[in-house]
């Protein structure tokens, strides 16, 4: 990493420089589609409510500055108190009537500042803070291929957050960074941050939309570049092409959900790597049981998102137990397998993987949710997913709850088989605890494989 890099400035900053779980390599559509759903939560929350309007930072690679992301920032300047734009000089956008804006600033960079590798978006607002930091991999970090022709392929070390600490903090690298260039601009920057941070009042803003808007893009991208393609390639090129244009834009839909999970896991405390052990040993069972490799595959998938309908969970859910919750949080504490499934239905690759979690909290005597299915109705995975999910729960702590030891949590659960869990799948639990206590196995705390970029394949689902 560049240490002259904002990423290499943040990690620097951080405790233990240890960055958040965001950072990896990002294909080109994710990050696109990324910036563009935050600037849509700028134009859909800020327009004409000044007191929420926020402040803009923006950095664009050398010559990416394209003309479709000018007009845009027409939009976005008058939703916003200010934008900052860092490009180099002959990037053209000096011309657009966008710079004319009095609350637009341009920087022009210098070829030699390593902002010109960069493409940042750092959005300040009282009631939010997000942002995008990324940076091209070098030539030799493309090896052995060499940096992609096609654009869609081209890759980035980066990260995103709405952690208002962080956030925060690369503002201040930006600003510092802007200080070089114009010092006056810098000490205003400094002082709308500053006012921004001790605004009171405004209720927090809810980002949750945010990831669905981000599967809508790289939806309407896939079908934009294969239109393109077709009309610019011998057909036998195109159609191995599409099929990399497909696979990279799935890979990417299903990283955007992967790490929405984990921001879940982040924001629970007391268990934060509960997709990982729920996953793990979901597909232990699913192995004892000898399920084909295609179920597994399923079911450790949804292992890893089973959460994704916390997304937008209020904090009481990761502070307390569900006996202490209110009205409103405990409708959606029962609601939450529902509306995880929901949002993983709009990829359509993972409505599988949508339906396991769908039925995680359907009870063997009917009595669960969402469709009161009993017994054997229930599929398989999801009767897996929802007992491994409860006996998970148990041995982590929750509120005033102590957490419980693997044998004190198994026995609860096989207090609830034949009512809430298969009884049969209580006993295969039992077996795997009793060998965990006896210390003739470990229970597994993540599965086999971390499927950041695995998607089944048409011809797996038949």
């Amino acid at each position: 990493m560049n240490p002259e890099s904002t990423l290499a400035k943040l990690k620097a900053t951080l405790p233990n420089g240890q960055l958040p779980s965001s950072y990896g390599v990002y294909f080109k559509n994710t990050l696109v589609a990324l910036c563009h759903a935050l600037e849509d939560h700028i134009l859909q929350t800020s327009a004409g409510n000044p007191e929420i309007k926020p402040l803009v930072l923006v950095t664009f690679q050398q010559g990416k500055w394209y003309l479709q992301e000018a007009d845009r920032y027409w939009d976005i300047a008058n939703s916003s108190r200010h934008v900052v734009i860092s490009a180099v000089a002959d990037s053209g956008f000096a011309s657009h009537k966008t710079s004319q804006l009095e609350n637009v600033s341009l920087i022009d960079l210098d070829l030699s500042d390593p902002l010109v590798e960069e493409w940042n978006l750092i959005i300040l607002a009282p009631t939010y803070k997000a942002t995008v930091l990324c940076r091209e991999l070098s030539e030799e970090e493309y090896l052995p291929e060499g940096k992609p022709d096609v654009d869609t392929e081209r890759k980035f070390y980066g990260l995103w957050s709405f952690d208002q600490s962080l956030v925060s903090a690369v503002a201040e690298i930006f600003i510092s960074q802007t200080r070089h260039y114009n010092a006056s601009l810098a000490d205003s920057l400094l002082q709308i941050h500053q006012e921004i941070l001790a605004t009171v009042g405004p209720p927090l803003a809810d980002t949750s939309g945010v990831v669905s808007r981000i599967v809508s893009y790289l939806q309407s991208s896939q079908q934009q570049l294969v239109t393109i393609n077709r009309q610019t390639r011998e057909l036998w090129e195109l159609e191995g092409q599409a099929l990399r244009v497909s696979r990279n834009l799935n890979a990417n839909k299903l990283q955007a959900f992967l790490r929405m999970a984990q921001r879940v896991d982040e924001r629970d405390k007391a268990n934060p790597i509960a997709s990982l052990q729920v996953a793990a040993l979901s597909e232990t069972l699913g192995q004892l049981l000898d399920l084909p490799v295609l179920q597994l595959r399923r079911l450790r998938l949804a292992g890893l998102l089973f959460r994704v309908g916390l997304v937008s969970a209020p904090n009481e859910v990761f502070d307390r137990a569900p006996d202490r919750f209110d009205q409103a949080t405990l409708a959606f504490w029962r609601d939450r397998s529902s509306i995880g499934s929901q949002l993983l239905q709009a990829m359509p690759e993972l409505s599988p993987v949508a339906e396991i979690v769908k039925h995680k909290l359907e009870y063997w005597d009917g009595s669960g949710r969402p469709e009161g299915l009993r017994g054997e109705e229930i599929p398989m995975a999801s009767r897996i997913l929802g007992l491994v999910a409860y006996f998970q729960e148990l041995t982590q702590p929750r509120g005033d709850r102590h957490a419980l030891s693997l044998t004190a949590a198994w026995e609860q659960c096989r207090e609830l088989g034949g009512i809430r869990f298969d009884p049969a799948l209580v006993e295969t639990l039992g077996n795997v605890v009793r060998l965990a206590e006896m210390g003739m196995m470990q229970l597994p705390s993540r599965p086999t494989q971390l499927p950041n970029v695995w998607l089944e394949e048409a011809g797996d689902r038949i």
